[in-house]
């Protein structure tokens, strides 16, 4: 006897998309009171006979920022560090840092800033620095720099990315203001440095060894299951990355505000371990402290523009903080990423899921709620 599956209509929907050009393919994954289904659809390049399946490959984007959070707690519980560290004890760069006068003005008005960056800041997002899209001196000159924020990890080594970064003024003194992206580059480097070891080494022995994950790091494991990576242009797509770019190979940089690759069941069970409190990765305690949300309203206010109605941001993952739509609801937690990539897991539902595919997303309203608004009317 055929099982029907409770989430037929998301994958109707999903495959909608597909037919209509809007997707090349897909891979979910949805872990629902206990039961997992995985569903795929479409090809992994345009117009392509490549099918997508559970096992193939998509570039994580921003939705690798939360394993920068798992890390960090990680080395914290082993005491390798603190939270209220000054970053300056490992990143000489940024121990003097100076804040500009006016965050539209010229790079040369500064002050000094009035307290170090710590982790803390790193972890929130809030040291000061990040994307700006404002057009302003500072915004150029990050792009100038290419220091980002993008889909993509620097094509910089480290210490490159550190020197140009740290030659900057801030755009905010720390903690102040929330800014997204360059955080958590400048995160990955402080883990790095704080464990004596490549970032994928780290990556390996504290999260996708203990998880079993077989296809999460930062080039493809099998290039063959990746495929290309794509932006919408006009009516139709531009080449972000081709199958066999960036993220086949190792990078210069190995960063996680957009490093990672994976599938989407791998995805699917590193968030169930933090909607489990945990696993094997963290104590419940660091999973609460990471999944709370950590700014002030005034932050939440000025950052509303990009996080989105009712949500804050905890350490290195977006937080539900107040009722909004149907799928979100207080307690939710999980991130996007710009190569068209979610996940999230809502613990109170008991519900974790993850949709990966190759269409970049165009602006911060160029989501993927429809697949969350299908899953939603399911439970």
């Amino acid at each position: 006897m055929t099982h029907l599956s409770r989430f037929v209509t998301v994958w109707s929907a999903l495959q909608a998309q597909v037919e209509g050009g809007r997707l090349p393919g897909y891979a979910a994954a949805v872990r629902y009171s206990g039961e997992v289904e995985v569903h795929t659809g479409g090809s992994l390049e345009l117009g392509g006979v490549t099918r997508v399946r559970p096992d193939s490959l998509f570039r994580l984007a921003s939705l690798s920022k939360p394993f920068a959070g798992v890390l960090t707690l990680s080395l914290v519980e082993d005491g390798l560090l603190d939270l209220d560290d000054p970053v300056g004890r490992w990143i000489p760069e940024l121990a003097e840092p100076r804040v500009l006068v006016d965050r539209a003005g010229a790079l040369t008005d500064t002050v000094p800033a009035d307290r170090p960056i710590t982790v803390r800041h790193l972890l929130t997002s809030t040291p000061g620095f990040g994307g700006l899209w404002d057009g302003s001196p500072l915004d150029e000159a990050l792009y100038r720099a290419g220091l980002g924020p993008g889909p993509l990890p620097p094509e910089l080594t480290p210490e490159e990315y550190l020197a140009r970064l740290g030659e900057l003024p801030l755009a905010a003194q720390p903690g102040a203001s929330w800014l997204y992206h360059l955080s958590t580059e400048v995160l990955s480097v402080l883990l790095s440095r704080v464990a004596g070891c490549p970032v994928h080494d780290l990556l390996r022995t504290r999260v996708t060894g203990p998880l079993g994950l077989a296809d999460t790091g930062f080039w493809a494991t099998d290039p063959a299951r990746l495929g290309p990576a794509y932006l919408p242009a006009g009516d139709g797509f531009e080449l972000l990355d081709p199958a066999d770019g960036r993220s086949s190979v190792p990078p210069a940089f190995e960063g996680l505000a957009a490093g990672l690759v994976s599938s989407a069941p791998d995805v699917l069970t590193f968030f169930g371990a933090l909607a489990d409190g945990g696993g094997s990765l963290l104590s419940p305690g660091s999973v609460a402290a990471m999944t709370t949300g950590a700014l002030t309203t005034a932050q939440r206010v000025e950052a509303a523009g990009f996080l989105g109605a009712g949500r804050s941001w905890g350490l290195q993952v977006g937080v539900q903080v107040e009722p909004g739509e149907p799928w979100t609801q207080r307690g939710r937690f999980g991130w996007d990423g710009g190569t068209g990539t979610t996940a999230y897991a809502d613990p109170d539902r008991d519900l974790v899921a993850v949709l990966l595919t190759a269409r970049g997303m165009a602006g911060p309203g160029d989501g993927l709620d429809l697949f969350w608004r299908a899953l939603y009317r399911c439970l």
